[in-house]
């Protein structure tokens, strides 16, 4: 299920790419664009709330930034309840 949603939200930015190149019909291009600038913004306010799981998971930091600003909670939620299960 996880997959899936992370999926969905490189559809949507996929789309919304196209949709700058001028690719997409205009009714869902605006809307497209709009919603991907929207995810974006929620996801750089969730940094600082994810910003503890994002340091103590193995691998590279800016690998779990990027993918934190792509995904938001459906990355660093799983990493932050697998810190909390280790008791860490």
């Amino acid at each position: 299920m996880l997959a899936l949603l992370k999926l969905g939200c490189l559809v949507l930015y996929g789309v919304a790419l196209a949709a700058l190149a001028g690719r997409v019909p205009q009714p869902l291009a605006g809307g497209a664009e709009a919603l991907a600038a929207l995810f974006v913004a929620i996801h750089v306010i969730e940094l600082p709330f994810a910003w503890k799981a994002l340091r103590a998971a193995p691998g590279a930091l800016s690998a779990h930034l990027a993918q934190a600003l792509l995904f938001g909670a459906l990355h660093w939620l799983p990493l932050a309840r697998a810190r909390r299960r280790q008791g860490a």
